[in-house]
This record gives structure tokens, sequence and C-alpha cells, in this order.
């Protein structure tokens, strides 16, 4: 036992407070030794809850808690293990449990930096929208205060002229009351005076002056009316402007939304097969209105990638048709918001139907894209017919030589046809590969752009097949790029590009710098761009079914087409061209025809129908004109170039069986005349020789 300073007497299980309150009394003098605190010290770290100063050795596996010696009786018939086993499995335990948060804590992350980013394209979204609709409207205010102008300029000047006719009158109808009033004084005081020899000369001369007057034609009726109206129909207008615009969204999430359809199992080579989308919000109900943003894809195990489309029905369901040229396994990726859907990706067994079943049903694919799109095609003489009426083409595009090949699967080649220089390009997103490459644009300075819509980005090459550069972020705001499937380039240089997924079209400079966006809130998927010979550019909505024409500017030129099979309606467009008539050529996919028009949408030629033979087309693609008015296309389930002249007829095929396409989307002609485009199912670009 030991005798502390303060008196107080201790021993191994007592323990007085620290120094410095021993301290604090020594330095008061009021304070009692007798005061300070004693603790006692604490339990060993296995000491029993429930016994002082007995020690746990053993655990109760039915009551979970630790047991000693006293507390054993009361646990006789429990299975007990020591106390140190168990302590190692709640720890083994323990640290299970803690490795499975860690492991979440990735997802956590990742979770939390997509919902800000989605959370911050929110709000550059609604900040680009604001713009839109202060930029609109302030175009709206700008065209009434020129149309008020214009009004009341037009009243003056309507006023000012019959003002005129009516004044002259009021002037001659003044004088001539003046001249009568004058002679009738004359006259009055010569009556009243005696009549005598001397007065009679100045009464004859005033009475010829009498007579003169009595028969003075005066204008006495109204020259001009007094009408002056205005009609102004404003009640269209106020309604039109009561619904001018709207916001458009969903509460659709892609972890709830699910398809079905037996396109999601099997289909025939060849044959349109459809998968219905049904758009859920995050408690599983279902989305009533359209407009979400889906993207669907189908591809093979080596990235090879089918194009299809996606029909909206505007009651929150949608329609994927598409058609694979080949059997074999495929994957189909549904993507609601850039995430995939319950169940995506799904895999898909293409077969080909038999020849037996050909022989029965040969019309089967024809029947069927009928039923699916309601788009029977027109056979190429009609359109030879029409084009023959069309004043807008003089003369026909110079011929060439008809190709030895037929179609691209018969083996025979013809050693003086077009063939390939050089391929560009594999699977991956580096510079210079590509995943799922769509549009192709040349340049005049020798430069050949690639729009690498799964990269979200745009390379650019030289003539040669040089890597020169690449831009592109992938995003949702003005600048950022979703799904870039069209590229052309403008007279000044600039770079315009087809959003698809965005639903607008970007302008970046010849340096790939942004610059301004147009389209947004009209157009809803633009697949191709295309310039005319007045710099306006030429956009091809591909969801729309219309043809959009705006200046650089944005402001809206014109519009023509419709979803139809009619000679102004489309059934997903591709892309377009412009010939040297400035007329606008555009590739009906799914009326597996080429068409036409002019500036104004009227209908000049129309040509191509489904099948497989010369001048017919199994679902047409890229497009590009050359110098003597030559119309190059590329028909995408045939997996060919094709050649026609400037009225629609055959001419030849571009050789493609050294190196052989599969599913060739954009088609431009290179400053060095050329024929580059882009074979996306084989992840590159081709550049052809091409004999004009």
């Amino acid at each position: 036992m030991t005798l502390m300073p303060s008196g107080v007497q201790t021993d191994h299980r007592l323990r007085t407070t620290c120094p410095p309150l021993m301290e604090a009394h020594q330095h008061s003098p009021e304070s009692s030794s007798e005061e300070c605190t004693v603790l006692e010290a604490p339990p060993g770290k296995n000491a029993c809850p429930r016994h002082t100063g007995k020690g746990s050795e053993l655990f109760c596996s039915a009551c979970e808690v630790a047991l000693c010696e006293d507390c054993v009786p009361d646990h006789e018939e429990h299975l007990k293990v020591p106390l140190i086993r168990a302590l190692e499995q709640h720890r083994s335990s323990l640290q299970e449990r803690l490795g499975g948060v860690q492991n979440r804590l990735p997802q956590i992350s990742d979770a939390l930096s997509f919902v800000k980013e989605i959370h911050q394209q929110l709000t550059n979204q609604r900040a680009s929208i604001e713009e839109d609709i202060q930029s609109s409207f302030q175009d709206l205010h700008k065209q009434l205060d020129v149309r008020k102008s214009v009004l009341l300029m037009e009243l003056e000047v309507t006023h000012g002229l019959k003002q005129k006719v009516l004044q002259a009158q009021v002037d001659s109808l003044v004088r001539g009351e003046g001249d009568l009033e004058a002679s009738c004084s004359q006259a009055e005081e010569a009556l009243a005076g005696e009549a005598c020899v001397a007065s009679l000369q100045a009464e004859q001369e005033l009475q010829e002056k009498l007579g003169e007057l009595a028969g003075l034609g005066l204008p006495c009726q109204p020259e001009e009316n007094d009408q002056l109206d205005l009609l102004l129909e404003t009640d269209g207008l106020r309604k039109s402007i009561h619904n001018l615009g709207t916001i458009v969204t969903t509460s659709a999430v892609a972890c709830q939304s699910e398809a079905m359809g037996a396109g999601l199992e099997q289909c025939i080579v060849g044959h349109p097969a459809s998968v219905t989308i049904v758009t859920r919000d995050k408690s599983g109900g279902a989305c009533k209105t359209g407009n979400a943003i889906l993207s669907a894809e189908v591809f093979t195990p080596d990235g090879s990638i089918v194009d299809g489309e996606i029909v909206d029905h505007k009651n929150g369901t949608y329609e994927f048709v598409y058609t694979v040229p080949k059997e074999g396994d495929f994957s189909l990726a549904l993507r609601l918001y850039d995430q995939h859907i319950k169940g995506s990706p799904f895999k898909l067994t293409i077969n080909r139907v038999s020849e037996a079943e050909v022989e029965v049903s040969p019309s089967t694919t024809t029947a069927t894209n009928s039923a699916a799109y309601a788009t029977p095609s027109t056979g190429s003489s009609e359109g030879a017919k029409r084009r023959g009426k069309s004043p807008g083409q003089k003369k026909k595009g110079s011929k060439r030589a008809s190709s030895a090949l037929g179609t691209p699967r018969r083996k025979t080649q013809n050693p003086i046809e077009d063939d390939l220089i050089f391929r560009i390009g594999t699977k991956g997103r580096n510079k210079g590969e590509f995943t799922n490459l769509q549009g192709v644009a040349a340049s005049s300075t020798g430069r050949i752009l690639i729009a690498d819509s799964n990269n979200q980005c745009v390379q650019i090459f030289l003539n040669e097949g040089e890597f020169k550069s690449r831009f592109g972020v992938r995003g949702r705001s003005p600048g950022q790029l979703q799904r870039p499937t069209g590229v052309a380039v403008h007279p000044s240089g600039d770079i315009i590009i087809a959003d698809y997924d965005n639903k607008w079209v970007s302008i970046f400079n010849s340096e790939g710098k942004y610059k301004a966006k147009l389209g947004s809130g009209r157009l809803m998927g633009p697949k191709g761009v295309s310039v005319d010979q007045n710099g306006h550019v030429i956009v091809v909505d591909n969801k729309a079914c219309t043809v959009f024409i705006f200046q650089l500017t944005g402001k809206l030129v014109s519009k023509f087409g419709s979803r139809g099979n009619g000679d102004k309606q489309f059934a997903g467009p591709h892309f377009a061209a412009v010939n040297n008539n400035n007329e606008i050529i555009v590739t009906d996919f799914h009326n597996h025809s080429v068409k036409v028009f002019t500036l104004e949408g009227e209908l000049v030629l129309k040509f191509g129908s489904n099948g497989e033979g010369n001048g017919q087309f199994n679902a047409p693609t890229g497009v590009a004109v050359d110098v003597n008015g030559n119309i190059i296309v590329a028909d995408w389930g045939n997996s060919r170039i094709q050649v026609f002249d400037g009225s629609g007829s055959f001419l030849s095929y571009i050789n493609t069986s050294a190196d052989p396409l599969y599913g060739p989307q954009g088609l431009a002609l290179t400053s060095d005349g050329h024929v580059v485009v882009a074979d996306s199912g084989n992840h590159c670009f081709k550049v052809y020789r091409y004999l004009q």
C-alpha cells in the first residue's frame, strides 16, 4: 500500500485523478485533499458483463453473449464455444461485411458521378432551352415589329393616294364654286341698275360667261371613297401563340423500362423484325408520352453494326424495326438515355429462310416491308418517265461502262473497273479507329471527314489516308456530341454535324472549335446533312421523315416531307446530296428508293425498288453526285455501291469484291475524284478508284 502526497491511501485497484487536478488542489487553499476524485480501474477486456471481477472464457451461440463460470449454469443446454473462437468468427464476419460495403463504394461513387453529370446536363439543357426560347421570341418580336411597320407604311401610302384624289376634287369644286358666285354677284348688280345702251355690251359679255358657267362640267360625284379597314386575323394567331412551343420530357428510366416482341428472339435474314419497347418511370408505372431519347443497335460479336429505325408511338411505347443481312448470332442493345433497359443487351439468333420457302413465297420480304412500313416501292421506270417531263434537267450525266459484276456476289471482275485504293480503320476508340462510323464528307482542301458515331467524335484524314485530327466530347450540352451521324463541309470551311440523339445540328470551325447549333426544338432525329449552292444547310430528319433547309444562322428557310410511301413522303430517310441544278437528292431507306426534289420540295425524280437486281435497293443510305451529274448510292442491305445517270438509269457498280462491304453508310467524292464510303459493319472507311 502506498501513501500519496495528498494523504489518500490506495492500492493497485484504485487510481487518483490526474496530476493537473492535483495541481489545481494545491493552488486552491480552500480545497481539501480529501475532495480528490477516486476512480476504479477499468475492467479487463474479456470481463463478464454480468459478474464483476469475473473473466469470460466461453460464448453462448444461442444467446450470442460471453459467459463466465458463474454464467454457465444459466446456459447449460445451449451450444457454447470458446470465446476466442467466437471473437475470431465475429471479427471475420465483420471483415466480410466491411469488404462488401467497401466493394460498393466504387459503385456508389460512379453512380454519384453519373447522377451529378445528368444533373449538370439537365442544368445545361435548361440554359440552352432558355436561350432558344429567348432567341425565338426575340425573332418573333422582330417579325411582328417588321409587320407592324409594313402595315403602317401601307396605311400611309393608301391613305395618301386616296387623299390626293379627294383633295384634287375638293380644289376643283372650290374653284368652280367661286367662279359661279362671282359671276352671279356681277349679274345681280347689273340687273339692279337701269337698263341703258352704255351697259349693254357688259351685260352681253356677262350673259355669255353665265352661259359657259351654267354648262361647266364640275366633278360633283365623289371620285374616291372613304374606306380604310384593317383585316387582322388574330384569333388563329393568338391560338398559335397560345400553343407555341412545348417543353418536352418524360419520366422514363432505363432500369424499369422493358422490351418485348418476336424480334428479341429469332428472325430471318433479309426480313424486318420488330421489337416493342415500353418505357416506365422509377416506380414501374407506364409512361404515357413519347419523345424519350432511345437508341438501338444490333451488332455481331466482332462489333459490326446493323441499322434500323425506331418509331415513336407517342404513348410511351416505341417500335424498333431492323433487318439483318446475314445469319449468325447477334446482340441487340436497347438504351434509354444512354443506359441499358431491362435485359439489354439481348441475344439474337438470325436464320436464313430455306430456298423452298422463298420459292413458295417470293415476295415475302416485300410483303413484310409493306406491312411494317406501308411503303410499297416504285420501280425506276416510273422515275425515268417523271424525269423526262422535268424542265430542270437539261442534260443527262455521262455514261459509264456497265460493270461485269451484275451483283456483288459474282466472282468475275472487270480489270478496268473501279477498285479499292486503301482502307483505314479497325474497331476501337483511338485515333484511326472507329465504332459504328456513319456520315462521310470530303472537303475541297483534300480532307476526308468521318462521323464516328459511337465514339462521339469526328475524325479527319487527308485524301491519302493520313490521320490529321479528331474532335468531339460526349455529352448533351451545346458543343458536345452524343451520336454524330452526318457530316458536311460548308463553303466557309465550317464543319456541320448532325447529332441524332441531341436532336440538333452543331457547327464547328475548320479547327473543331464549336460555334453554334441549329434546329434545336425542330429536329427529332437528324441523320444526314449537306450544303446547297446557296450555302444553306440541308438536314435529313430520319425520325420526322422530313427534309429541313436552314440558313447557317439557324433560320428555317423551308421544309418538306412526312412519313409514308407517297412521292413527297419518306420512311426513314438517311442522307442527302445536292446536284448541279441545286436539287436535293435523298435516300429513302425503308421505301428502297432515291428521290430528287427542288428546294421548294417538288418531286423531280424518283427511282429504285426493293430487290437485288441492277437499279434495285435493299435500304439505300449514302449518296453523292459527280461532276457529270451521275448519282452514286450506297446500297446498305445489299452491301454494294451503285451508279446511276442523272435521270435515274442504272449505269454500273463500283467494284468492291476484293474487300467486300458490310452495311455501307455515308458516301462522298474526294477532291481528287475518288469515292470514299463508311464501311460501318467493318469499322473502317474505304477509298475506291472511280472511273467517271
